[in-house]
């Protein structure tokens, strides 16, 4: 059995070993592959892993052996899924591997954006800024509370999900846009967003429907938005 790692580089740049996955079989790993470098490296491959490498109708119908596709991520836009299904090549995705991870940026981001913590700590230790001031409280730049705002999302899968618990926790008030409206705190998918939002999140795959969305924005200080990821 031949398997051909096409971006090896995202996945492993050299801190874990292929050993496991060799075992399995023939191996062959390129660290990076142009999208003219994918047919003769996969033409003998029965399972293709990648991370960003798209497969097209045209790329799987000059790879007949192909059967499997692992994408090393979580979304699988990158593959046209409907191609896959008539040349009978079966694709996975890793849909849970960067949740938490995702979510924590999530706010890194945020909280970059309402506190400032960089540009504080270079006025602080670079500038002196906060010890020669007049005042104890010392700042330059507006500050902005997340208890009370409110944070739009757009795809409440594991990612959607713990975004929302984590605001939750800062006290935000959450609104979305789910496939599910089973779920009695999340808004129909094919409902328009209520209001404006101050931050706005989007945790989905790229279906057309979902292309070409749009929101409106209102800056910080009139309740709009911190962000969007």
């Amino acid at each position: 059995m031949n398997i051909v790692v096409l971006d090896g580089h995202a996945l492993n740049p050299g801190d874990l070993s292929w050993d496991t996955l060799a075992s399995m079989g023939s191996l062959t790993v390129y660290p990076r592959t142009e999208t003219s470098m994918v047919i003769p490296r996969c033409q003998d491959a029965e399972i293709v892993l990648t991370n960003k490498v798209p497969f097209t109708e045209e790329t799987f119908a000059q790879l007949p052996r192909l059967r499997f596709i692992g994408v090393t991520a979580t979304g699988y836009n990158i593959i046209d899924m409907e191609a896959a299904r008539r040349h009978q090549v079966i694709v996975s995705n890793i849909p849970a591997y960067s949740t938490a991870s995702v979510a924590q940026s999530v706010f890194a981001m945020l909280l970059t954006i309402t506190n400032r913590v960089e540009h504080y700590t270079h006025q602080i230790i670079q500038e002196g800024s906060w010890t020669h001031s007049a005042d104890f409280c010392y700042w330059d730049t507006p500050l902005t509370e997340l208890e009370g705002k409110r944070m739009g999302i757009v795809g409440v899968g594991g990612i959607g999900s713990r975004v929302a618990s984590m605001a939750q926790a800062f006290g935000m008030d959450v609104v979305a846009l789910s496939r599910r409206p089973q779920l009695s705190h999340y808004l129909s998918a094919l409902s328009p967003y209520p209001c404006h939002t101050s931050s706005h999140q989007r945790f989905h795959p790229l279906p057309d429907e979902a292309r070409h969305h749009t929101h409106q924005y209102k800056p910080w200080g009139s309740g709009g938005r911190a962000g969007c990821c």
